[in-house]
């Protein structure tokens, strides 16, 4: 990993980076040897020590930032907050590749067999109001709407009917 420093109103000491490398040596497992590159930049203003790192680790950009009344701790800080960042994106990449293979390698359950043939699933399309109107009131709604069927409570007797078109051109109606 390739450090790089930038001091803003403080010198960076060969203590400060000593320190920042060996927080990164302790996480060095969770970037896999990959090169990657931090820069750390340490602020001092009114007594409040300001850490940023920013890293760059395959196509991400990781940033941590913390204020804190030690450099030393804020420099600790800043480095935990870059360790939950990269196990976050680790554990993404981990997932999504662990998903492949379980898709790919799908094998039956005990239950079913494999030739027997899969349910449809009911799927709610949408929900309407059943509206009384005659046989030819239908036939003229569903000639106007893009549906091949039409649901709707007849004048005569109030009950529930169903008028659909058919292949020949000619419409079917469905009464209880």
């Amino acid at each position: 990993m390739k450090f790089e420093y930038t001091g803003r109103h403080i010198e960076v000491t060969p203590a400060l980076k000593s320190h920042v490398e060996e927080h990164f040596n302790r996480i060095d497992h969770l970037f896999d040897g990959r090169p990657s590159k931090a820069h750390v930049i340490i602020e001092v203003e009114r007594g409040r020590h300001r850490s940023e790192i920013i890293l760059t680790w395959r196509k991400e950009i990781l940033t941590a930032t913390t204020t804190n009344s030690d450099m030393y701790q804020s420099l600790s800080q800043s480095v935990s907050k870059l360790e939950k960042q990269a196990l976050k994106i680790k554990s993404k990449v981990t997932d999504k590749n662990h998903k492949k293979d379980k898709t790919a390698i799908s094998q039956p359950r005990l239950d079913e067999s494999p030739s027997a043939p899969r349910r449809g699933r009911i799927i709610n399309a949408r929900r309407y109001a059943i509206k009384p109107m005659s046989d030819e009131e239908a036939v003229m709604m569903l000639e106007d709407g893009a549906d091949s069927f039409l649901v709707f409570r007849n004048a005569a007797d109030q009950r529930v009917s169903v008028i659909y078109k058919r292949k020949d051109g000619n419409y079917g109606l469905i009464q209880p």
